[in-house]
């Protein structure tokens, strides 16, 4: 699997190490960056994103797609790049959590690793769980409207075809 998948749940140690998943470690190696990752606060949340090589190109492809030097494009590599922090994976698959981004997402003993496909996100706990029951409600939410849109216009299309 090529891909950032599924949800754990790891404990910080009293020197601010958490183990990544193997499973996210082995993406990690086969996007051709096993000894570390990218890993900066998220835009939108309080959340850290990271990632491998994959990460890093999905980040240049949105800053080429912004003039050269223009405001938007030195302000998305600020809050990008100029957040990152390249974190090593120890020989036990850990990384050290910098106090820095542990405050932007409130983390404390534990942490849950959330795969977003070609990234994943860190989160407390706690949080996440209620970001898992928004993003559920609103998937339910937005099914339904999908969902009813089809069937109006398979009945207005029915009601064509009758007359």
């Amino acid at each position: 699997m090529d891909r950032f998948v599924s949800t754990f749940t790891n404990k910080i140690d009293a020197k601010g190490r958490v183990s990544i998943p193997a499973s996210f470690r082995a993406v990690l190696e086969r996007d051709g960056y096993a000894g570390g990752l990218y890993c900066y606060p998220s835009l939108d949340a309080p959340a850290l994103d990271a990632g491998g090589e994959r990460l890093a190109k999905k980040i240049d492809g949105l800053l080429a797609g912004l003039p050269d030097y223009s405001d938007e494009r030195d302000e998305l590599s600020v809050a990008l790049y100029g957040d990152v922090q390249v974190l090593t994976i120890d020989g036990d698959g850990r990384i050290v959590l910098p106090e820095s981004l542990r405050a932007h997402a409130g983390l404390g003993a534990a942490v849950t690793f959330v795969g977003l496909g070609d990234k994943f996100q860190i989160w407390e706990p706690g949080r996440f769980e209620k970001r898992r029951a928004e993003a559920r409600s609103k998937v339910q939410v937005t099914r339904k409207l999908f969902a009813a849109g089809s069937r109006t216009s398979n009945d207005d299309g029915d009601a064509g075809a009758r007359e």
